[in-house]
């Protein structure tokens, strides 16, 4: 769910203490909608998260390591000229609205103090982060607006005036006592009670609005359990619940949640930064991913599919050389009836002395050649067919490996957490003629070497898995010693899982775990019961001229596990 306003409060009330007073001491933007404020405190120093995502807008403190592009934006490097090395004097938040308000205290260019605002305005797809002079002029914005003013719209441009969103033209309801509530909650039109609240009352997610319906039970009670819900609120006892539902989580809020029944439970969390880092985290990731990967997607799903197809035309021509005795019997149905043949003839009918009854057949002839060149070019189509079966039946295996893959590159992208895999996976594309590269281009680029997925196993033991071909083929081929344990998912595209056993032996937790990796990040990682092929790295051997993450292996053991990325993220080294 996006963060609501009283979600925000919460967030707001939890941020203050770590925040204000502490100093901007790095800034960086990740993405086009995030900014990271590095901010160093009396107590400790913390990583301040502002997105202007308009799928999921929020502020808290975040441990996430992020990808930083090799150049800031230009946004990113107004924030630095400005804030760097400012204090945070002041959190606020206008009552019952998404949007915080930072006010800074820094050196301006001259170094005289100047107050300067950074407002993040959590609002859906309105979401933005705006930079503010002392005197509320606004000097950029994450995403500017050109506005409408024939239609009263805002314009968030630099150089104007900052004005805040119109406020909506709803109660609060944490000001009313019990007889303006009773009043405002008149229905003459018999809505439902989550929705009259929803439309009636500002700050009040439709989450928190069924909430309110499920617990006061009817519409006598609605006033009552307002007022408990304003007792929370007031006196600021907001805890972190996340909603979880089947083993995933599904939504977050600040109050244990009952309307869904036994199947969802909430669960308590560290705090709200903590829930939303998680929260967010994987969905984000994937996201970004899935954005920036694009142009890799489509040229690779392009290529999978014209092979599909060849190899699909070559399936076809391959069965039709499977006729290609009846053209030399033709042949030697013509030789031997030379004798009653003459030039010109478009048919001859001859015994088929190939036929246990000796049937008489019909053969085409071509009337402007003689006997002999008749059946000299039936023979010469039956090894044209004997030969074409041969080339075929290589080129269909060469297109099989190459779907195969192709197949496994899709796979990698999956896989991909930041810029640096996508860009090694668009170096080995390019490596593998899949991607066009200019000479200046080629000449230029540097070579990216991405690290392998770390994990530590509940025995201690590392487990290294590969993020695509590359790292792969590093791990398998360069990496791993010939006594570590090489694991790989039976017959289904996925990473190279190491276990590395530095001298020593395999416990069977270890390999269990290692095991449930290998499923875990491969195709397989949404169904059960899926067979893992282990052996030790001596076994594992790259053929001359495979292509990358291409291995063969002999002399292995099979175990069948359960994909759980929950094991994944509890035994993940950052």
């Amino acid at each position: 769910m996006p963060l609501d306003a009283l979600c925000l409060t919460a967030v707001a009330e939890e941020l203050r203490p770590a925040v204000v007073g502490a100093k901007v001491d790095k800034i960086y933007q990740p993405t086009r909608d995030e900014v990271v404020l590095f901010l160093r405190g009396q107590g400790e120093n913390v990583r301040l998260l502002l997105s202007a995502n308009p799928g999921h807008p929020r502020a808290h403190l975040t441990t996430l390591t992020r990808e930083n592009p090799d150049k800031p934006p230009m946004f990113c490097m107004l924030l630095r000229k400005h804030l760097l090395g400012g204090r945070i004097l002041s959190l606020d938040q206008p009552p019952l609205e998404r949007i915080l308000d930072f006010r800074l205290e820094t050196l301006d260019e001259l170094g005289d103090r100047v107050e300067r605002r950074l407002v993040l305005e959590a609002m859906g797809r309105s979401a933005n982060l705006i930079l503010l002079d002392g005197e509320g002029r606004i000097l950029d914005a994450i995403r500017r607006v050109d506005g409408d003013l024939s239609r009263g719209q805002r314009q968030i441009l630099p150089g104007l005036f900052y004005r805040r969103p119109p406020a909506p033209d709803k109660a609060n309801p944490f000001t009313l006592n019990r007889r303006a509530l009773v009043e405002t909650l008149e229905n003459p039109t018999k809505k439902e009670e989550d929705k009259l609240i929803l439309d009636t009352f500002s700050g009040l997610s439709p989450l928190i609005s069924r909430e309110i319906a499920f617990r006061a039970g009817g519409a006598e009670n609605l006033p009552a359990a307002l007022e408990s819900l304003g007792k929370i609120v007031n006196e600021k006892n907001f805890t972190p619940y996340l909603l979880v539902r089947a083993g995933k989580p599904v939504d977050f809020t600040f109050l244990p949640i009952l309307q869904y029944g036994p199947e969802t439970e909430s669960l308590p969390q560290e705090s709200f930064s903590a829930l939303l880092d998680g929260f967010y985290e994987r969905r984000e990731a994937a996201e970004r991913v899935r954005q920036r990967g694009q142009d890799l997607v489509k040229a690779v799903t392009s290529a999978r599919d014209r092979t599909a197809r060849k190899l699909a035309n070559q399936a076809r021509e391959l069965a039709a050389t499977l006729d290609r005795e009846e053209l030399r019997q033709r042949g030697d149905l013509i030789t031997s009836n030379l004798h009653r043949m003459e030039r010109g003839m478009e048919v001859l009918c001859a015994a088929n002395f190939y036929d246990p009854e000796c049937r008489e057949l019909e053969i085409r002839l071509d009337p402007l050649l003689t006997p002999q060149q008749n059946a000299a070019k039936y023979y010469k189509e039956y090894n044209k067919a004997k030969t074409a079966e041969k080339m075929l039946t290589l080129q269909m295996e060469k297109g099989e490996r190459e779907l195969e893959y192709l197949n496994s590159v899709l796979e990698n992208l999956e896989l991909a957490e930041g810029e640096r895999d996508l860009a090694e996976i668009r170096q080995e594309l390019a490596d593998t003629g899949y991607l066009r590269r200019g000479k200046t281009a080629a000449k230029r680029e540097k070579r990216v070497a991405g690290k392998p997925m770390e994990f530590r196993s509940t025995a201690g033991l590392r487990i290294t898995v590969g993020k695509n071909n590359s790292q792969n083929d590093q791990l398998t081929t360069k990496m791993a010693y010939k006594s570590d344990i090489w694991l790989h998912t039976q017959k289904i595209h996925g990473s190279h899982v190491i276990l590395w056993l530095e001298g020593g032996e395999a416990d069977a937790q270890s390999l269990t775990e290692a095991a449930i990796l290998a499923a875990t990040f491969s195709q397989a990682r949404e169904s059960t019961r899926v067979p893992v092929d282990y052996t030790p790295v001596k076994y594992v051997k790259k053929p001359a001229g495979a292509r990358p993450g291409m291995v063969v292996y002999t002399t292995y053991q099979t175990a069948v596990v359960d994909p759980d990325p929950e094991l994944a993220r509890r035994l993940r080294v950052r």
